[in-house]
């Protein structure tokens, strides 16, 4: 079959396409290098939707090789470049198109489709340029990958190559070409490593440092700089000299060092890591056509696979969901903020009041019970600022002015007169929660929004002993706050829907995930991660060999096991949230003997961590001496369905309780609060690809097509 046979049958399957075009114009070098085409990929569009590549969109890539093709053999040009339109070069293949793809043939036709177009430029009769004038990735990377030479933009903020990331193998030329052009290590680094690191981005110096790119410019004139350099290389004025690529022992040892990294991130439960190393392993012979076979093949095999489904389906989540909130109210509902007021000066309130402070930049005041701890917030949020200063992220007079704007106060009254939004992030006890509130409403203005920062107590019992209990939200933010973007604003009783909508509002500056959540104990992330660690404990308790029961549960390729999860969190408060939760549901929540005789003892976790070890985690063997343990014991398998039925008949009661609105939510809260896998989906997909949900519920979470091969 013919590309362009290929690409209209791919191409009726995805009737939505926002298809991009390749304009062909001709420009006459400078230094009288000659005649020159430059193809520019523009959707038509602004930098807000970028450039991408689907079936329609490569066949108009493809015409225009057809017409500079034809002027190359003609000897009418001297060569030939590719560029974007302003901001982006593109980013990669139109994933809605492949989300629809529904057998193996279609799946083998998008890889083929696009190796057919790409190859072209490298098999012209005249030298080839790529131009990265902006944000690159995926096949937005390889298109110039083909290209003979590249240049970069000093400016570009955004390159990468983040396939592994969502499930899928740089397909089009990315595996092959790479590790061709950089060496082994170095595309194992860009293609594996910075993939699964949370998909770190390149900037155009590191893109030029690595050998990817042969010429960085400014980004004011890149083009016109681009265009220099071109002409001068085809004058023969400057050369473009490559490292010699070690085929050796070194290829093997990056394929190897990429095997380390993937076995760390995903535990062998993602396959994508993996397809992508034996290709890259594969290209040390230097056969490219074997290569992009091989990634024709892997492509079609992962795009009908269950993990890049759910990959997509969490990046959709993130991208969309997470910026359109289900249930949230009118946003012009929302209360402007002028002033923040946070109540205790700790090291939650003290990361609270420097995230507010960045996002908002308005007042901040934070108050305490003397005059040490209010000194020592403030002193904390100061030192912050002049850490941010040291690295070059603001400059002298933006540090000034955010310090001018932090302040502390034990008076309430005069630090919280005319605050808008008042936070608590005080000790987590409903006595104590309900204290501070009386006494900020005391002299709180009339329409101030009152939250609170608590991870499982009940916000219609905080508020209930107020005279206006309609103004109180739940504004739960999850440990590091500068890290983890989930926010859970929880809707108590009275919560008016003014109030509701300030909270979000104040969530979108502060660049946060909200999701709306129903006042039940502990709402969604600490429920579900509690429920999860507690049948953890429970068969530790048992008699399982603590080992067993932590690497049970690897195959999910969570970023940490349980154990240094509850290290993380503290076993003090793991405690504490499992007794709030047992004293709501004591038939499926347990408070572990073991657990409360670590905390006892004063334990920061379970492991010891030695230099001679790697820094491993070991059994504490003071904490080893202090569990007590039963006599059942379970294998890795037992404990995994044990655990995993505990997680589905949880999550099912929270959807029938109506914690969420819908399935998604929860997964949306695991990915964006406790960094759940990007390659499950989340939780649900998971556990519905693994056969539990029906298992245990009687049904799936999701409808078939979301997070799975439509039917």
């Amino acid at each position: 079959m013919s590309t362009t046979e290929l690409l209209k049958g791919a191409a009726e399957l995805f009737p939505d396409e926002v298809v991009t075009s390749a304009h062909v114009r001709h420009l006459d070098l400078p230094f009288g290098a000659g005649r020159f085409a430059l193809i520019t990929l523009d959707n038509g569009f602004d930098h807000t939707k970028p450039t991408t590549f689907g079936p329609a969109s490569l066949a108009n890539l493809n015409t225009a090789i057809d017409q500079v093709e034809q002027e190359a053999a003609a000897g009418k040009i001297v060569g030939v470049g590719v560029t974007g339109k302003p901001f982006i070069f593109a980013v990669g293949a139109d994933l809605k198109g492949v989300e629809l793809l529904k057998n193996h043939d279609d799946a083998l036709a998008i890889g083929k489709g696009g190796h057919e177009v790409f190859k072209r430029l490298s098999a012209l009769a005249v030298p080839t340029f790529a131009y990265y004038n902006g944000a690159a990735m995926g096949g937005g990377v390889e298109v110039g990958l083909h290209c003979k030479y590249r240049t970069v933009s000093k400016a570009l903020p955004a390159f990468s190559l983040p396939e592994v990331f969502l499930g899928l193998v740089p397909g089009w030329g990315g595996c092959t070409i790479l590790p061709n052009l950089i060496g082994a290590d170095k595309a194992v680094s860009v293609i594996i490593e910075n993939s699964l690191n949370q998909n770190k981005q390149l900037k155009g110096q590191q893109v030029f440092d690595l050998g990817i790119a042969d010429a960085l410019f400014e980004g004011a004139d890149f083009l016109e700089q681009s265009l220099i350099w071109t002409a001068q290389v085809l004058k023969g004025d400057v050369e473009v000299e490559r490292p010699v690529i070690d085929r050796g022992e070194a290829w093997d040892q990056a394929v190897a060092r990429g095997r380390f990294i993937a076995d760390g991130k995903v535990h062998g439960a993602a396959p994508a890591a993996y397809r992508a190393l034996d290709i890259i392993a594969a290209a040390k012979n230097g056969d490219l056509q074997q290569g992009y076979d091989a990634e024709d093949k892997a492509l079609a095999d992962l795009i009908m696979g269950g993990e890049l489904r759910s990959g997509i389906y969490a990046f959709n989540l993130v991208q969309k969901r997470g910026k359109r909130p289900a249930g949230a109210p009118d946003k012009s509902l929302a209360r402007p903020v002028t002033k923040v007021g946070v109540v205790g000066a700790g090291l939650m309130a003290s990361q609270l009041a420097l995230l507010f402070l960045r996002r908002l930049e308005v007042p901040v005041v934070l108050t305490d019970i003397d005059q040490e701890r209010v000194d020592k917030g403030v002193g904390y949020v100061h030192a912050e600022i002049d850490k941010l200063l040291g690295k070059g992220r603001i400059n002298q007079d933006k540090a000034n002015r955010l310090k001018a704007l932090v302040s502390g106060v034990l008076d309430k009254a005069e630090g919280f007169a005319d605050a808008d939004f008042i936070i608590e992030a005080v000790f987590e006890e409903i006595g104590v929660k309900q204290q501070v509130f009386a006494e900020v409403e005391a002299v709180a203005p009339a329409h101030a929004i009152l939250a609170t920062n608590t991870s499982s107590l009940s916000v219609t019992e905080m508020a209930s002993k107020l005279k206006n209990p309609e103004r109180v939200v739940g504004f739960h933010f999850f440990n590091p706050v500068a890290i983890l973007p989930l926010l859970e604003i929880v809707r108590g009783e009275q919560t008016d829907d003014a109030a509701l909508a300030t909270a979000f509002g104040v969530a979108k500056k502060l660049k946060k995930t909200a999701v709306l959540v129903k006042d039940a104990p502990a709402f969604v992330v600490n429920r579900i991660l509690t429920r999860f660690m507690g049948e953890i404990q429970n068969v530790i308790d048992e008699g399982t060999p603590v080992e067993v029961a932590e690497k049970a549960v690897e195959p999910l390729g969570l970023p940490m096991s349980p154990l240094v999860l509850l290290e993380l969190v503290g076993p003090a408060i793991g405690l504490h949230v499992s007794e709030t939760l047992n004293r709501a549901f004591p038939d499926r929540f347990t408070v572990s003997p073991n657990l409360a005789a670590v905390v006892k003892a004063g334990k920061r976790g379970f492991y010891v961590y030695s230099a001679e070890n790697g820094f491993k985690p070991e059994l504490d063997p003071e904490v080893a001496a202090l569990l007590k343990q039963g006599d059942v014991v379970l294998t890795e398998e037992q404990v995994r369905e044990r655990v995993l039925d505990a997680v589905a008949q949880e999550i099912g009661l929270m959807l029938d309780e109506g914690v969420v609105a819908e399935a998604q939510d929860i997964d949306l809260c695991l990915i964006t609060g406790a960094g759940w896998p990007f390659h499950l989906g989340g939780i649900t997909p998971y556990l519905d690809r693994e056969g539990v949900s029906e298992r245990v519920n009687g049904k799936k979470f999701l409808a078939p097509g979301v997070a799975s091969v439509p039917a």
